[in-house]
């Protein structure tokens, strides 16, 4: 691909992801920085968990990414009694006493896995494989997934009861852990407006496939230089307790630190972050622009941080 090719590519993906925003502001309002984050994800081939309260419209917003998107969508709601055959599928007897292959809910290009924390670890591994290695494995046999693949996780921070926390192994699958806060209140009077009288507003799809596609090698393809990678990944170091390079915070308060995962999205959210916002290659300020929802949920608090009150976003700003 040549330079002028990569800059065009480049100009028409800033212009794309302005029609998309624009586009979902027309259902959700006032989540502009969670649409930012989740675009972030997308065309970066990443997952993203989404923690907020009831309410706040996190299904809506995904299933609204879906259609504007113009991707295969399916929803799976996490219970204590759900089964892994629920999500991947499962092998039956057909007519002929042969063994047939029926896929489940995983098989599609936008998964949301609503409430991820409600069912047990052993269903929640069944997404590990298929968020890894975009593949599902039935007696022995691979089936490969349609690309693009994201699995976007809900969770409900509140409620602890009959829960089930995500394994730090699972967390770390997700390239970004967004937070949904209470709207303000003028934001809060526009939504009343728009979801309390008889009008359904149409999303339209403003972008195809192979345009995301395109769009996800064309991240890949940005570069970068060594300073920047040297900060992203002297970020990550920052944040592991005993070790060279560490932060004092973080031998003060965290008994764990982001592994060499955090350092490659860093880099890879820094590189979308810059061509969303028109630029052809990121700075330092492109990874702080995505440095705390890559990092909040890869980083784990000793009891020190807990009760002194100190939150993962408050130590991921000071290492800022």
């Amino acid at each position: 691909m040549s330079e002028k090719n990569e800059k065009e590519l480049a100009d028409e993906f800033f212009e794309k992801c302005n029609t998309l925003r624009e586009e979902i502001a027309r259902i959700i309002i006032g989540q502009d920085e969670a649409v930012r984050l989740l675009l972030i994800s997308i065309f970066c081939s990443g997952h993203s968990l989404l923690v907020g309260v009831p309410g706040l419209a996190k299904t809506l917003l995904i299933n609204t990414l879906a259609q504007a998107l113009n991707l295969d969508f399916s929803r799976i709601q996490f219970t204590p009694d759900l089964m892994p055959s629920d999500i991947i599928g499962a092998e039956t007897f057909d007519r002929d006493r042969n063994f047939k292959f029926i896929k489940g809910p995983i098989f599609s290009n936008v998964v949301l896995a609503d409430e991820i924390n409600r069912t047990p670890p052993k269903t929640q591994s069944a997404l590990l494989e298929s968020m890894q290695e975009y593949t599902v494995t039935i007696g022995g046999t691979q089936h490969k997934l349609d690309r693009p693949f994201f699995v976007l996780a809900t969770q409900n921070p509140i409620e602890q009861e009959g829960t089930y926390p995500l394994p730090e192994a699972q967390l770390d699958r997700f390239m970004l852990m967004i937070k949904l806060d209470y709207p303000d209140y003028q934001t809060e009077v526009e939504v009343i407006k728009n979801t309390t009288r008889n009008t359904r507003i149409a999303v339209k799809n403003v972008i195809s496939k192979d345009e995301i596609l395109t769009f996800q090698n064309l991240v890949r393809s940005v570069p970068v230089v060594d300073n920047v990678y040297e900060y992203a990944v002297s970020l990550a170091h920052k944040t592991r307790p005993g070790r060279v390079g560490s932060s004092t915070l973080a031998n003060d308060y965290l008994d764990w630190g982001a592994g060499p995962r955090a350092s490659q999205f860093l880099i890879l959210g820094a590189k979308c972050h810059a061509l969303m916002i028109g630029k052809y290659a990121p700075d330092i300020e492109d990874v702080e622009a995505v440095a705390e929802s890559v990092l909040r949920h890869r980083i784990v608090r000793n009891f020190k941080a807990e009760a002194a009150g100190i939150s993962e976003a408050q130590i991921i700003q000071d290492l800022l």
